[in-house]
């Protein structure tokens, strides 16, 4: 398989800013789960990202601080495919849940690691919209379905 972008589609639609504000706040909580080694940190990460995840992002605690953040901020919203977003959530309860089972197994080295690469994903989403969620979907993909895509 080629190395190749191919994002999850649907056919709901969410605001690009909302997203990339998400992924800012995801940062700065990873950031204070590093300085703190605070689990609670990431028992709510996974929480926000399994409502996220499963579209219930109406009751997404960042969701809803990211849209007020928007609110003070002169973007105009701009409207893209929701599926990458889905699926991106639900790697970052992937991440928020292995971080909290390594935790738990007392390997704190590799906690932070995993958690090291869970913020960088975040950093690139927020800084300049880089989802490495489709990067990685192809290859879900051929896993869950055992065949190629084409493009």
């Amino acid at each position: 398989m080629r190395f190749t972008s191919l994002c999850p589609m649907s056919d709901k639609r969410v605001n690009k800013w909302v997203a990339r504000i998400n992924a800012a706040l995801t940062f700065v909580l990873l950031l204070v789960f590093f300085y703190t080694q605070n689990m609670y940190v990431m028992l709510f990460l996974a929480f926000d990202f399994m409502l996220r995840g499963n579209d219930y992002a109406q009751f997404s605690p960042l969701a809803i601080v990211s849209k007020q953040i928007l609110k003070a901020l002169p973007l105009k919203p701009q409207a893209i495919n929701a599926g990458p977003k889905f699926f991106a959530a639900r790697i970052g309860y992937f991440f928020s849940l292995l971080t909290l089972l390594f935790w738990v197994f007392k390997w704190p080295v590799t906690a932070n690691v995993v958690a090291g690469v869970f913020a960088l994903f975040a950093f690139l989403e927020a800084v300049i919209g880089f989802c490495m969620a489709c990067y990685v979907y192809p290859y879900v993909y051929k896993a869950t379905y055992h065949q190629e895509f084409s493009e």
